[in-house]
């Protein structure tokens, strides 16, 4: 049973930045591709930022290209998401995720593709 553990969100200004991570356990997690989502009130769970299994691809949303970078480190079984110039509209619960098994993310970016989620961790923008 894969667990997922998210933390780093917090209330931050506009501007500021703030490092998410998940701490996997379970399985071999240098074997298969993570990915973050995030869930504002009242919309749907949104794709965010996916990465390969060995961190050689990496995948972003429009909405967070160039701002978000998405990082893993296999010895530690962590995977982040470093998040800068942080808007009000990023406010969120974001999410961790792992598909059932695959080293490239699923296609499309859709939340259908993973399995395993985490708790999750309130991110809030202040303007």
């Amino acid at each position: 049973q894969v667990q997922l553990v998210e933390s780093g969100g917090g209330l931050v200004q506009a501007g500021g930045s703030l490092r998410l991570s998940c701490a996997a356990s379970g399985r071999t997690f240098s074997t298969y591709a993570m990915g973050w989502f995030r869930q504002a009130p009242g919309k749907e769970r949104e794709f965010v930022a996916a990465i390969s299994w060995n961190g050689g691809s990496t995948y972003y949303a429009d909405s967070v290209k160039g701002r978000f970078t998405i990082s893993r480190d296999n010895a530690k079984d962590t995977v982040y998401l470093q998040m800068n110039s942080l808007k009000p509209e990023d406010t969120a619960v974001y999410y961790c995720a792992a598909p059932l098994s695959g080293k490239n993310p699923p296609a499309g970016g859709h939340p259908a593709g993973y399995n395993y989620w985490g708790q999750g961790t309130q991110v809030t923008v202040s303007s």
